[in-house]
C-alpha cells in the first residue's frame, strides 16, 4: 500500500486533517489574496470596472467551482476510494479520464457563453461600457478556460491520491506569476498596452497554462502513486459512470451557487450601478473565507473517499465532524472581524459613499453567518469524498430559493431596501448548513440496512 493511502486510513483523524489542510490554507489564501489585490488593481479603474467585475463574478466563480468543485471533487473521490480499496491500476486510469473531463467541460462552456453570454451579462443589469468590459474579460477567459479546467482536473488528482503539497506548490508559483501580470495588462505598465479589465482574464489563462505544464510533467515522470501512463489511454464506461455520479449531482451545487449570485446580483443591480460595486466588493471578500473551506473541504474529500472505499464509515464521519468544528470556528472569526471593522478595509477598494455602505451592509449582515456556509460547503465537499450528493444538493435547492425567492418579494413586492436582499441570503445560509449537518448526523452516508 502507498504510504499515504496507509496514513489516510490509520493515522488518528484530526492530526491527519491538519496535516493535509496545511499546504492547502497556504495556497487557497495566497490564490484569494490574488483576487482581492486583482479588485483593487481593476478598481484604479475606477467605479464602471468594479462594477463590470461584479457582472463577470457569477461565471467566473461558476467556472471555478464547475472544474475544481464539481468534476474536481468527483475525481479526486473516486481516486482516493480506488486507492482505499487497494486498485492503483484503476487510479492510474482515472488520470486520463480526468483531462477528458476537464477538456469536454471547458468546450462547453466556451459554447454556451458563445450562444448565451451577453444575453446573461444583460440580465444582470450590464450596459453600455460596462457591459463591453465585461464582454472582453469572458471572451478571454472562456476562449482559453481549457488551460484553468485542465489544471484544476490534474491538481485534483494529485489530491485524490493523498499529495497537498505538489499542487499546492504550484498554485503558489501561479500567484506569483498572476500578481504582476495583472497589473502590467489592466493598467498598461512598462510600455504594454493597456488592456483594462480583460487584462485580469488573460494573466489568469496565462498563469494556469503554466500551472497545468509543471502538474501535466510531474504526472508524465512517474513520480507519483498515480502516473500518466499511455498503457491506460482509452475511454472506459464505467470510470466515466463512477465520475459522473458524483459530478452530475455535484454541479447542481455550484449551479445553484452562481444561480442565487445572479438573482441577488440582478437585485442589487436594480439599485444602481454604484450600489453593485458595493455588493461586488462583498462578494469578493468571501473569497477570504474560501480557501479556509477549500482547504479543509479537498482535504475531506480525500480521507472520507479513502476510508469509504475502505468501509470505515465510523472513521470517515468522524474526521468530517473534525473539518465542520474547525472551519465553523475560524470562519465565525473572520466574518465577524469583517463585520466589526468594516471602515478598515472597505476604502482600500473605494471611496463611492453608496459602494461604502452597500458593502458595509453586506457584510454586517451577511458576515455573521459566515460560520454556517463554512459548514455547508466542506460537508458538500466530504459528501464528494462518500459519493453521495442528495442533501447537499437539496440543502443548496432550499438555499436559493428562500434567498433569491424571499428577497425578490420584500424588494419587489414589500417595498424593503438592499438590506432585506443581505439579511435574508444570512438566513439561508444557517438553513442550509443546518439540513446537511443533520442528514449526514442521521447516517446519509451509510449504506441501507
Amino acid at each position: 500500500m502507498d504510504p499515504r493511502t496507509h496514513a489516510l486510513l490509520n493515522k488518528p483523524p484530526l492530526p491527519l486533517l491538519l496535516s493535509l489542510t496545511a499546504p492547502n490554507t497556504a495556497a487557497f489564501a495566497i490564490q484569494a489574496g490574488v483576487n482581492l489585490t486583482e479588485v483593487w488593481i481593476i478598481s484604479r479603474l475606477g467605479t464602471e470596472a468594479l462594477a463590470a467585475i461584479a457582472l463577470v463574478f457569477p461565471l467566473l466563480m461558476l467556472t471555478q467551482t464547475m472544474s475544481g468543485g464539481a468534476l474536481g471533487g468527483a475525481i479526486s473521490s473516486a481516486v482516493a476510494r480506488a486507492l482505499g480499496n487497494g486498485n492503483r491500476e484503476r487510479a492510474q486510469k482515472l488520470v486520463w479520464h480526468a483531462i477528458y473531463g476537464g477538456t469536454l467541460g471547458a468546450l462547453g462552456f466556451l459554447l454556451i457563453f458563445a450562444l448565451f453570454g451577453r444575453s446573461f451579462l444583460m440580465f444582470l443589469g450590464g450596459e453600455g461600457a460596462i457591459l463591453e468590459a465585461a464582454m472582453a474579460y469572458c471572451w478571454v477567459l472562456f476562449a482559453g478556460g481549457i488551460t484553468m479546467w485542465l489544471s484544476t482536473v490534474l491538481g485534483s488528482v494529485f489530491r485524490g491520491a493523498g499529495d497537498m503539497g505538489f499542487p499546492a506548490r504550484m498554485m503558489i508559483m501561479s500567484a506569483v506569476i498572476q500578481v504582476p501580470t495583472t497589473a502590467i495588462l489592466v493598467l498598461g505598465l512598462f510600455g504594454m498596452p493597456q488592456l483594462g479589465v480583460a487584462g485580469a482574464a488573460v494573466s489568469s489563462v496565462v498563469s494556469a497554462f503554466i500551472m497545468g505544464l509543471f502538474l501535466w510533467a510531474r504526472l508524465a515522470s512517474e513520480k507519483t502513486s498515480t502516473p500518466l501512463r499511455r498503457a491506460y489511454f482509452g475511454w472506459q464506461s464505467d470510470i466515466v459512470e463512477e465520475i459522473l455520479k458524483v459530478a452530475r449531482p455535484a454541479s447542481i451545487n455550484p449551479l445553484m451557487t452562481v444561480g442565487t449570485i445572479l438573482g441577488l446580483t440582478a437585485l442589487v443591480g436594480s439599485f444602481g450601478s454604484e450600489a453593485l460595486a458595493g455588493y461586488g466588493i462583498g462578494t469578493r471578500i468571501e473569497f477570504l473565507m474560501l480557501p479556509i473551506i477549500f482547504a479543509f473541504g479537498t482535504a475531506l474529500t480525500t480521507i472520507v473517499g479513502t476510508n469509504i472505499g475502505a468501509g470505515n464509515f465510523e472513521r470517515a464521519e468522524r474526521a468530517a465532524w473534525y473539518g465542520v468544528a474547525s472551519v465553523a470556528l475560524l470562519c465565525g472569526v473572520a466574518g465577524g472581524l469583517l463585520a466589526l471593522f468594516p471602515q478598515s478595509w472597505i476604502p482600500i477598494f473605494t471611496d463611492n459613499p453608496i459602494a461604502y455602505e452597500t458593502a458595509k451592509a453586506y457584510i454586517q449582515l451577511v458576515g455573521p453567518a459566515y460560520p454556517f456556509l463554512g459548514m455547508g460547503l466542506i460537508l458538500y465537499f466530504a459528501s464528494q469524498g462518500a459519493g453521495i450528493m442528495t442533501w447537499p444538493i437539496r440543502a443548496m435547492m432550499m438555499r436559493f430559493v428562500l434567498s433569491v425567492g424571499g428577497a425578490s418579494a420584500l424588494v419587489h413586492y414589500a417595498g424593503y431596501g438592499v438590506e432585506a436582499i443581505f439579511a435574508v441570503s444570512g438566513v439561508a445560509l444557517v438553513i442550509y448548513a443546518s439540513i446537511i449537518v443533520t442528514a449526514i448526523y442521521r447516517g446519509a452516508w451509510r449504506p441501507k440496512a
